[in-house]
C-alpha cells in the first residue's frame, strides 16, 4: 500500500506522514480524543444530571457514552465478534462531572491498547457486527471516529443548555471569536 498524503484527515500540526491507514487512523483517534477531553473538562460540575428531553440521556449518561463507545468497539475488535452479551472490562459509568474526563483518559488508554494489536493487513478482515459482517476498517472509522464526533456535537450543544461554555474544537467559540476580535482592534 502507498504511504497516504497528507489531507484533511491525514497527519497535520507537525505530525510525520502516516505510513499506514492503521497509522492515520490512531494519530486522527488521538487528535479527536484531545478534542473529547477539552469538552468533558469544560462541562458544568454541577450539570451531570441535567436533561433537555425529560427521555433522553443526561450530561453525564451521554458524556460517559462516548469512552463506552471506545471501549466496546476496541474489545469487540480484540475479540473478533460483538453482542449484547460482550463487556469490556472497566466502563462503569462515573457519577459525577469530575471523573469523567478521567475516565475517558483511562478506558480511551485501554482501547488504543487493543487497537495497537492490529496489523494494517487486519482493516480489510470483516468480524461479525451487530448488522452483520463488517470490516475492521469500517468499524474503526465510523463506529469510533465518526460515532465519537456525532455525540460530541451533541454533547456540546447540551453543555451550552446547561449553562456551560463548550470550547472551540475545529475553530473558536463564540467567545474566543469575540476574544480574537477584541484583540485585533487593539493592536
Amino acid at each position: 500500500m502507498a504511504p497516504f498524503q497528507t489531507g484533511p484527515c491525514g497527519p497535520s500540526r507537525g505530525d510525520e506522514m502516516a505510513t499506514s491507514e492503521l497509522e492515520m487512523f490512531l494519530k486522527t483517534w488521538e487528535r479527536e480524543a484531545e478534542s473529547t477531553l477539552k469538552l468533558l473538562r469544560a462541562l458544568p460540575p454541577t450539570k451531570y444530571d441535567f436533561k433537555p428531553d425529560p427521555g433522553g440521556r443526561s450530561l453525564g449518561e451521554l458524556a460517559w457514552h462516548l469512552p463506552e463507545g471506545e471501549a466496546y468497539m476496541s474489545f469487540g475488535i480484540e475479540n473478533g465478534r460483538f453482542g449484547m452479551d460482550v463487556k469490556p472490562p472497566n466502563v462503569e459509568r462515573p457519577r459525577t462531572v469530575e471523573a469523567l474526563a478521567p475516565g475517558f483518559e483511562r478506558i480511551h488508554k485501554e482501547a488504543v491498547e487493543r487497537i495497537r494489536k492490529l496489523k494494517p493487513e487486519d482493516l480489510d478482515r470483516s468480524i461479525p457486527f451487530f448488522t452483520g459482517p463488517m470490516p475492521i476498517r469500517d468499524i474503526l472509522w465510523s463506529m469510533i471516529i465518526f460515532h465519537n464526533i456525532h455525540h460530541r456535537g451533541q454533547l456540546s450543544l447540551m453543555c451550552r443548555l446547561a449553562g456551560g461554555q463548550a470550547p472551540g474544537l475545529y475553530g473558536p467559540n463564540r467567545e474566543e471569536t469575540a476574544a480574537m476580535r477584541a484583540s485585533a482592534t487593539t493592536h
